[in-house]
């Protein structure tokens, strides 16, 4: 007979446990297929119901709202009270009735706190009542709330910086959509960051949403030999309207740069110390793509103005910032393939212009510093340059520039054994571009006509030659969360100063050119 500690023992618990383990996973698939089941027979018999009786006249008396248990009343009556007939002008046909609600559900939807599906259903009041009608019927909501608290911790890697994050997520918090995200992060080049973010829904409306939110963070910026300390605030609005989604913002940030190297170049030493961006943001994106990250039909038009320091904003800076982008993805047919064949050809455009400002109510424009320039160059947009590689230097110091513009050209295709529908694709692509400093007299005292003059004139060399470019082939996957890039690049056009990489380039990001 074995005794109790035979090995024996331990191998039959080990196979008990796995079998319960499958026994229980198999309850559990079991469960979920009979609730799918259920609810589609829910919506077939909805369905016949409203086509053999699509123009009978109702009249809604109650809704009620089943399984929102930590959602304010207040919150659901103003999505709710809209579907009662005593709030209408006039009445409802019955078609009528369930398009409002499922409109409704939909909204319910879009705040992020209910899991899917939203079922609706329809019953009639008692007919005992002496206060219902024989048009009356009853709508009924079932929700499944998600969790409310998140937390989470990991590393990540991806353009030459490693990092390690905790993160917590309250969602719901007060019972009205709203949100509160905690983020800390430590990391090779982003040294520390903290973020905190308050979002919450205005008049329980998802399509408008207020944020508030703080930052303190410190980044070793490698190709400018000094250290960028970050702290502020921010506030912002975002709706849904006619052009696309709307943003409007304001922040305060006191930025320091510090850190500097023994190399610094004197344009960074010059820059040096602490300044403060007082600014009004506002942006507007239209985003028709069908699949962002990977898209292979579709547009995007992005732009994004800032305006600081100027008038009563204040602050140490002043200047007026402009971007635009543009891309465009089309599928591409391959002879004796039917439907999608997975290959698609994406094209991108990118530039931005600074326009220097008087300081307050002050006439004399100041200069821009190397905290607000732009900067070019990297595996999320000019590919086959480090980063900061392209554009105006101080010895080995990438200073940025005052006017850029960026284009890329990617033939995605699909791999061989992995097919159309995986998220990965081999591609070959070209990107190119330009970056500029203002072309500025050094015996002219800068005036609002000389930042004109020197705008124009910068402009005009922006399409003096070829821009800086390099061409490549590489593999790309499409997480859920951000797009990982592995290229072979090759430059082709390097103009004396820039930082060009030939080989192996590594790049991961949310919006790659």
């Amino acid at each position: 007979m074995a005794g109790p500690t035979d090995p024996d023992d331990g191998i039959f618990e080990t196979l008990r446990r796995r079998d319960s383990s499958a026994a229980q996973e198999e309850k559990t698939r079991s469960v979920n297929e009979r609730e799918r089941a259920l609810f589609e027979k829910q919506q077939r018999r909805l369905s016949e119901l409203v086509e053999a009786n699509t123009t009978l006249p109702c009249t809604v008396s109650s809704v009620r709202v089943l399984g929102a248990v930590n959602t304010r009343p207040g919150f659901l009556k103003r999505i709710i009270d809209p579907l009662l007939s005593a709030n209408r002008d006039r009445p409802y046909t019955l078609s009528e009735a369930i398009r409002e609600t499922q409109y409704a559900a939909d909204k319910l939807h879009r705040h992020g706190i209910f899991h899917e599906p939203i079922s609706i259903s329809i019953d009639r009041p008692d007919r005992t009542d002496p206060s219902s009608t024989p048009t009356d019927v009853d709508l009924y909501i079932s929700l499944r709330e998600k969790g409310r608290i998140a937390f989470k911790t990991g590393t990540e890697a991806g353009n030459a910086e490693g990092s390690a994050f905790t993160n917590l997520y309250w969602r719901n918090m007060f019972g009205g959509a709203e949100s509160l995200n905690l983020n800390a992060s430590i990391g090779t080049r982003t040294r520390t960051a903290y973020q905190a973010t308050f979002e919450t829904p205005i008049l329980a409306n998802p399509d408008f949403r207020g944020e508030v939110g703080a930052l303190s963070s410190s980044t070793q910026k490698v190709w400018a030999s000094h250290e960028e300390v970050l702290k502020g605030g921010w506030t912002k609005l975002r709706w849904l309207g006619r052009g696309g989604k709307h943003e409007l913002g304001y922040s305060g940030i006191w930025r320091q740069i510090t850190g500097l190297a023994e190399k610094a170049s004197p344009t960074v030493r010059g820059d040096a110390g602490d300044s403060v961006k007082s600014s009004i943001t506002y942006s507007l994106t239209n985003d028709q793509r069908d699949y962002p990250l990977l898209p292979q039909n579709g547009y995007l038009t992005r732009s994004a103005l800032e305006l600081a320091g100027w008038g009563p904003l204040q602050g140490d800076v002043a200047f007026g910032k402009a971007e635009v982008e543009g891309q465009g993805a089309v599928p591409v047919p391959i002879p004796g393939v039917k439907g999608n064949s997975g290959v698609s050809l994406t094209t991108g455009l990118r530039a931005g212009l600074l326009y220097p400002l008087p300081l307050g109510f002050d006439s004399k424009p100041l200069a821009s510093r190397i905290t607000d320039r732009f900067q070019l160059g990297g595996p999320t947009d000019v590919r086959g340059f480090r980063l900061g590689g392209l554009g105006p230097r101080d010895g080995s110091d990438a200073v940025g520039g005052d006017l850029y513009a960026a284009g890329s050209a990617n033939l995605l295709m699909p791999l061989p054994r992995l097919g159309p529908e995986k998220p990965v694709r081999m591609q070959a692509f070209l990107t190119g571009g330009r970056l500029l400093a203002l072309k500025q007299s050094e015996t002219e005292e800068t005036s609002s006509s000389s930042v004109r003059q020197s705008i124009s004139s910068t402009v005009a060399e922006l399409g003096n030659g070829l821009p800086s470019m390099s061409a490549g082939v590489g593999l790309v996957y499409a997480h859920p969360v951000a797009r990982f890039e592995l290229n072979f690049s090759l430059p082709l056009v390097v103009r004396k100063g820039e930082d060009a990489r030939k080989g192996l380039q590594f790049g991961l990001g949310i919006t790659m050119l």
